[in-house]
């Protein structure tokens, strides 16, 4: 964890919001011949690294789709782990210098591509062969159930009253989701963001039991971490910032609430670079399946995520305009 005065991002923010991831496993079947391409049956020894800590985003993406991969026969004992560190960069790095291994692929999504630059990484998400974008979730304005804020128009009273007394937690870097939000927000209610106290926490899983223990003033994540919490009264939801409400969670959004404000996240998949041609088509065949199947959609369902999946040269071009604005923007302010 790291405290992070806010500085001069309420113009990163503005400048993001402009923006709306040998051979390896993957060429053999189940019975470990080998086999080319899509044409290939069940991938085997797949792992999916998640960079950051057990709970948060990622991992939550990351195990639903093991799991929808192996129950679907798209996949034999898909394995999930966690490289967690500097905002992400510590597993971007591990991908990077995995280079050919088509048994790897990586969980990411915007933080990551803020954390590169913020974290001064020398490996970059253009380095890696980029699968697919998957889904895409709203934020969410959360407090403990013992915060004295009832509704996001009591927190905003408070907030505006003094900014930097209260302390906004959120599971990225500056650059991530769920800096980003808050800043936004800040400027979106006439708060100076320069005097916002950020508090960056390494994932989701790190940032929950600050929320439990009212360590916070309030936190800034993605609501579908949190469900469990959120369903039990643990986690009251103030607003969250998608165009609709969330199903389940009951809470305006914050254009409900007179705040103009539209904030969406997103998480995707990307293998290491120079992978070979057969185990990035098998890949991309074995989400694209994944994607079709009632197992998926029942977890968006449940998981309260936005259908956004897109893959191979599409979501390549999606990730090198995202890793373009980023690094444009924070390099303006000296952030990068």
């Amino acid at each position: 964890m790291r405290q992070i005065r806010a500085l001069r991002i309420a113009a990163v923010a503005a400048g993001i919001a402009l923006m709306a991831t040998g051979c390896g496993a993957t060429g053999k079947s189940s019975t470990g011949s080998s086999s080319s391409g899509a044409a290939a049956g069940p991938i085997t020894g797949l792992q999916i690294m998640v960079p950051n800590t057990p709970g948060g985003g990622y991992d939550t993406t990351a195990r639903a789709a093991a799991k929808v991969l192996d129950d679907e026969k798209i996949a034999n004992n898909t394995e999930v782990f966690n490289l967690a560190g500097a905002g992400g960069t510590v597993g971007l790095a591990r991908v990077v210098n995995e280079k050919g291994n088509g048994d790897l692929a990586m969980l990411m999504g915007l933080g990551v591509v803020g954390a590169s630059y913020t974290n001064k990484s020398e490996s970059k998400l253009t380095e890696t062969t980029p699968l697919a974008r998957l889904i895409e979730e709203p934020g969410a304005i959360m407090v403990s159930k013992d915060s004295p804020y009832k509704s996001i128009d009591d927190l905003v009273k408070a907030w505006k009253a003094d900014p930097g007394s209260i302390s906004v937690g959120g599971g990225s870097s500056p650059g991530g989701p769920d800096h980003l939000l808050p800043m936004q927000l800040a400027g979106a209610v006439g708060i100076d963001a320069t005097k916002v106290n950020y508090v960056a926490y390494d994932g989701g899983g790190d940032l929950l039991p600050a929320i439990l223990g009212n360590k916070l003033g309030f936190a800034a994540s993605g609501a579908g971490e949190y469900l469990q919490q959120i369903k039990s009264g643990e986690v009251r939801v103030l607003a969250t910032s998608g165009e609709k409400r969330l199903e389940g969670v009951d809470a305006p959004t914050l254009k409900e609430s007179n705040i103009d404000l539209v904030f969406t996240n997103w998480r995707g998949m990307v293998a290491p670079p120079g992978i070979s041609e057969d185990d990035k088509k098998s890949l991309i065949a074995a989400l694209e399946k994944m994607h079709e199947s009632a197992g998926w959609k029942e977890a968006l369902k449940t998981h309260s995520w936005t259908d956004a999946f897109i893959t191979g040269d599409e979501f390549q071009k999606f990730l090198t305009d995202q890793d373009k604005r980023v690094a444009d923007v924070l390099t303006k302010l000296g952030l990068a």
